[in-house]
């Protein structure tokens, strides 16, 4: 299951976690996002292992700054809170376990 998040828990879900976050920044009005999200769905159910989460850039613009999200959709990868790996744009699932395996193999 992936887990709506924000700018005011991202320290807690995130950043203060200890393993594997996927984050998922998105907008709603956002095709390639659409596109990607039944995927993410998809592996959160079988990669239990993972924490994922999603982030409405819209709704939470400083912290996009923050992380310098310029397009959408990107997804980033916390490994113990420090950021272990970044892509951007939709992808198939094949794709998106390459970049995972990146980080937890």
């Amino acid at each position: 299951m992936v887990t709506q998040i924000n700018s005011d828990n991202f320290q807690k879900e995130v950043l203060d976690y200890k393993g594997v976050v996927f984050v998922d920044l998105y907008a709603d009005w956002c095709g390639p996002c659409k596109m990607t999200s039944p995927i993410v769905e998809e592996l959160s159910e079988k990669m239990k292992d993972i924490k994922f989460v999603k982030i409405n850039v819209d709704e939470n613009q400083q912290l996009a700054a923050k992380y310098n999200i310029f397009s959408i959709p990107t997804f980033m990868m916390f490994k113990d809170g420090k950021l272990a790996n970044q892509f951007v744009g939709g992808r198939d699932k094949a794709s998106f376990v390459a970049e995972i395996n990146k980080v937890v193999k």
